[in-house]
């Protein structure tokens, strides 16, 4: 991450979510813009960059699974999404169209803040060392350049979320390695007893389906029953 205070676009009603995040924003300096629709929120995430931005999918008039759409063809960014009394579907379907994170509210402003720090981080943007290709990962086809934050397969770029990205990035550095979810829950957002494990589950479905050339048969991050997923040993 660069120097700059963080910036947040919040999406919501006007009240619930920009509400919960004020004591935040005097606390860690955030700087925060507000909108109240999907039409405004995609104005001014092209009008200058966010680190971050959090909506509420729930929202009346709002079609949170559209607007992360919208918001992953405009460019990349860390969305976090909160709602209270979300169902399965609901938080499915807006994983699904892109969002990193899916949290029910209430919540404490120690796990918000523990969330909201987990997908501010970008490693090696900041005070990174080396140039172009330092530290590049490759297994197979497959191609990770971890400071650029960038994949390719078979020469070709796969665009990822910031969540999937990160999931790729660890099991790609320790092929092999068998990791729990709850592993790899730790791994991406950071130690907390109230992620719900299946939030890997559907960001392993959407990565396979950017990055393998058989989605249903994983050539590189296979499943192992019972426990939770590996990168192939022998992808090389």
């Amino acid at each position: 991450m660069s120097d700059h205070a963080p910036r947040i676009l919040i999406v919501d009603d006007g009240e619930s979510v920009r509400k919960l995040l004020a004591p935040l924003v005097r606390h860690d300096g955030y700087e925060t813009v507000g909108s109240s629709g999907e039409t405004e929120a995609v104005e001014r995430f092209g009008e200058a960059p966010f680190d971050l931005v959090v909506i509420d999918p729930l929202a009346p008039g709002l079609d949170g699974p559209a607007l992360c759409r919208r918001l992953r063809s405009a460019g990349p960014v860390a969305i976090l999404a909160l709602g209270a009394g979300a169902g399965e579907d609901e938080v499915v379907a807006t994983l699904d169209a892109g969002a990193d994170e899916f949290v029910t509210t209430p919540l404490s402003a120690r796990e918000l803040r523990s969330r909201i720090g987990a997908l501010l981080r970008r490693p090696g943007a900041a005070g990174a060392q080396g140039g172009p290709g330092a530290g590049v990962i490759e297994h197979g086809e497959m191609r990770i350049d971890p400071l650029r934050r960038a994949v390719t397969v078979g020469g070709r770029p796969a665009q990822l979320t910031f969540a999937e990205f990160e999931l790729l990035l660890a099991m790609a550095s320790s092929p092999g390695r068998v990791w729990a979810r709850d592993q790899l829950l730790g791994q991406v957002w950071g130690a907390s007893d109230y992620r719900d494990p299946r939030t890997v589950d559907v960001h392993i479905r959407n990565l396979r389906e950017k990055v393998e050339p058989e989605p249903a048969s994983p050539e590189y991050v296979q499943t192992v029953r019972g426990v939770g997923y590996r990168f192939r040993e022998d992808a090389l």
